[in-house]
């Protein structure tokens, strides 16, 4: 049995006896199925356990947009990250998978490289969610107690344990994670490590991302430098304040989810965190300091 349960939904068989052969190893278990109807069947079994979708837009009866708008308003499988694949292009089309939450958009045809690339990105996204989680709930008892504090942080560990301690201050530590996770990782690979959004695609793309924040980490003008992250709480909120030591960036075009960047493994979590994380999104400067609230 693979370590990641997939289902992919065509009514394409040649599509997916590919994305089958393309996928099929010993890391993922992949069901299939020609249908949205018999998805959802699938999906609603409380035993199904999948951990991501792969969705075509285009199906007669129960279209792609009409499952996924049905994943995410149930309670249990909202989280669910879905890949969306499709022939429907334009940026209008786009931005509707998009707005119906679909993780990542695929336009056909693809190259193998596009797909294996956007799974590696869905899967490294579950890991880390899953990490972050279990430090929430190590410390959620303990930390509720705490009004303020700063903390600093520097590397991809730093970011994970950071992201969890902060998760569990918040009401809903599964929601707060994935906002918090992207901003810190954003302090430090776009901020201190200078990684710009073109060089973090070409990473993703060859599988290196993680291999050169080390590397970068390591070198003489990055070593040492620290992000820090503050938090208040007050009687109806919470306030993170996170501030890197780099030039900053155009942080106005990453607000939304553009259309054009769609196909892209990355590009997404600030949109993303601004939508389904935080009451609100603040950049501040030029983009070196962000402030972002929760609700309580």
């Amino acid at each position: 049995m693979g370590k990641y349960k997939i289902l992919v939904v065509d009514d394409e068989p040649a599509i997916l006896n590919l994305i089958t052969q393309l996928l099929g190893n010993e890391e993922y278990t992949i069901e299939t199925t020609v249908n949205g109807t018999l998805a959802w069947e699938k999906l609603s079994r409380k035993e199904s356990a999948f951990d991501f979708v792969i969705l075509d837009r285009m199906m007669p009866g129960i279209n792609g947009l009409e499952l996924l708008k049905m994943i995410k308003s149930d309670s249990r499988l909202g989280v669910l990250p879905v890949i969306m694949q499709s022939g429907a292009t334009s940026p209008e089309q786009i931005a509707e998978g998009i707005e119906a939450g679909a993780y990542y958009y695929l336009t056909k045809p693809y190259a193998p490289t596009a797909l294996r690339c956007i799974v590696r990105a869905v899967i490294a996204d579950i890991e880390l969610r899953a990490e972050v989680s279990a430090q929430a709930a190590r410390h959620q008892e303990s930390l509720k107690y705490f009004t303020s504090a700063e903390l600093q942080f520097s590397t991809l560990e730093d970011v994970n344990r950071v992201a969890g301690i902060l998760a569990s201050l918040c009401p809903d530590p599964d929601i707060a994670s994935s906002g918090l996770v992207e901003l810190l990782l954003n302090a430090v690979e776009h901020g201190n490590l200078g990684i710009t959004y073109e060089e973090k695609k070409l990473l993703m793309y060859e599988d290196r991302w993680e291999e050169e924040l080390k590397r970068r980490l390591a070198l003489p003008e990055y070593m040492g430098l620290m992000a820090t992250v503050t938090f208040e709480r007050c009687s109806s909120a919470l306030t993170f304040r996170i501030t890197d030591q780099g030039q900053g960036f155009d942080w106005t075009k990453y607000l939304e989810i553009d259309p054009a960047r769609s196909l892209d493994p990355n590009g997404r979590g600030i949109a993303m965190s601004r939508r389904h994380s935080f009451s609100t999104v603040e950049f501040q400067g030029t983009g070196n300091v962000v402030k972002a609230t929760v609700l309580l």
